[in-house]
């Protein structure tokens, strides 16, 4: 038992060295049965045919050999009343040649397979013979000539010959049931082989389509970002090495990924020591502290502190998402009032919409969420960047919240020129910048969105786009109770 069992695992665990291997020998293994099945067939033909030229040429000989009795009589019975009739033994020179020739026609048709009923007649064609014999040589002793009776032994031979096509459909008869069990077993084979065949193919096609559905899981775990999983696939070797190129594959761009985490989180720490030294600078020009400023030197102070402000939140974006890409989101919850802290992100954004002459329309019940107040911020201000980059001057902005079954749903609506519908499905990537990004001197990094969205998932609640007739509608729906601990 326990060599069964062991023998069993080892087939299970088997592997062809290639995956053309494995199509062939399941190629082989399917048709093998019928190839068995047409070889049957084959033989059993070939011995039917055999035995129709065995039955047809012991036919042919017993007809043969019943056409010679008869001459050979016909010759004996002519000798012999010749003879009779002229008194002359020599003419009886030709019967007992003729006779010699019936008596070894007669032994030869004793060997071929006979029915009983020829065997009878055979019987009765030797004793008749005999007698006619025993007549003919004492008349010639006696030389007493008188006319022999030859009609028993004629009668006989006749009736021999009449039942000669006994043997034929005996032996056909004997292979009309050969063919008819033959027939039977190959039908029996075919219904036997065909489930055994189909569950060959089924079992091959699960061999084959297993690997090749591990390796398309890998490749879309890879493709969605999953580099966690080492890659292991089990089936021919060579799909086996394409596994590990694959694993290899993973390898280098976790390292890849690891080295533009590392290039991120560098690169924004080195810019933002200079950006604050610009906007401080620049808030002391708009104090007044080196002295008073012109009317168009303060437009120009009022530019350097908006676009700091817009390059500060980039270089925000790029820290949030390296955090996001480097570690599970942590959430720290408390009680928040939702209308201040929509207005805190509005009065945020306050030089970007005064600059485009944007109007914002804020509509805002009391609700109170229990959320981490410094992302759900980031939320509102990136969708609401978002409003107003694609907004158009003197336009209007709706930040529109209400309170539906125990969730808050809060509409950011701009109306701007909308999103592309090729753009819709991929808005939330990371780094995607949609084909109808506004003109401007600085341009988004496309992390805004995908920040948003982690970040929105990570309360359990959903970010989409709203179907709207004009401009864009981006539609946030946030539980509003969750547990206050860290998550």
């Amino acid at each position: 038992m326990s060599n069964k069992i062991t023998f069993i695992k080892k087939l299970s665990g088997w592997h062809p060295k290639s995956f053309s291997g494995l199509i062939l020998a399941g190629f082989l293994l399917a048709s093998l049965p019928l190839m068995l099945s047409l070889m049957y067939s084959a033989a059993s033909i070939n011995q039917l045919a055999k035995q129709n030229r065995q039955v047809v040429y012991k036919a042919e000989q017993i007809a043969h050999f019943s056409r010679l009795l008869i001459d050979y009589a016909t010759t004996m019975e002519h000798s012999v009343k010749l003879s009779s009739i002229l008194a002359d033994e020599s003419l009886l020179k030709n019967y007992y040649q003729n006779r010699e020739k019936f008596r070894e026609t007669l032994a030869s048709l004793s060997t071929l397979p006979l029915t009983p009923k020829q065997g009878e007649l055979l019987q009765t064609i030797d004793t008749a013979e005999s007698t006619i014999f025993q007549e003919v040589t004492a008349q010639s002793h006696q030389n007493e000539w008188r006319v022999v009776d030859f009609s028993p032994l004629m009668d006989s031979t006749q009736s021999f010959l009449n039942h000669g096509d006994a043997p034929i459909e005996r032996e056909v008869g004997a292979m009309q049931e050969m063919a008819d069990q033959a027939n039977r077993i190959i039908i029996w084979l075919l219904i036997a082989l065909i489930p055994f065949v189909i569950l060959l193919a089924f079992g091959f096609s699960i061999l084959i389509a297993r690997p090749i559905r591990q390796i398309d899981e890998v490749i879309r775990a890879m493709g969605n970002g999953n580099l966690s999983n080492a890659v292991r696939i089990k089936g021919p070797q060579d799909l086996q090495q394409l596994g590990d190129r694959l694993d290899w594959m993973r390898l280098r761009l976790l390292e890849i990924e690891q080295q533009k985490s590392t290039f991120l989180q560098h690169v924004s720490h080195e810019l933002k020591t200079p950006l604050t030294s610009i906007r401080e600078g620049a808030n002391l020009l708009s104090e007044g502290i080196a002295g008073a400023l012109t009317t168009n030197q303060e437009e120009i102070v009022r530019i350097l502190a908006t676009n700091s402000i817009q390059l500060q939140k980039r270089i925000e974006d790029l820290l949030n998402f390296s955090a996001l890409q480097s570690e599970k989101v942590v959430l720290i919850k408390q009680k928040v009032a939702l209308r201040p802290l929509l207005e805190l992100v509005v009065h945020d954004q306050y030089l970007a919409i005064t600059n485009k002459t944007l109007r914002i329309e804020l509509l805002c019940p009391d609700i109170s969420m229990t959320c981490d107040e410094q992302k759900f911020r980031t939320i509102v201000d990136n969708l609401l960047s978002n409003a107003i980059k694609y907004s158009p001057p003197g336009g209007i902005i709706k930040l529109h919240a209400m309170e539906t079954d125990r969730a808050l749903r809060l509409d950011v609506i701009d109306f701007g020129q909308g999103i592309d519908n090729m753009d819709k499905e991929k808005i939330f990537e990371a780094f995607y910048q949609g084909r109808r990004a506004p003109q401007s001197h600085i341009r988004g990094t496309g992390l805004g969105l995908s920040i948003a969205r982690e970040y929105t998932l990570a309360h359990g609640g959903t970010i989409t786009l709203a179907e709207q007739e004009e401009g864009t509608c981006f539609r946030l729906e946030f539980p509003l109770n969750q547990n206050v601990a860290a998550e």
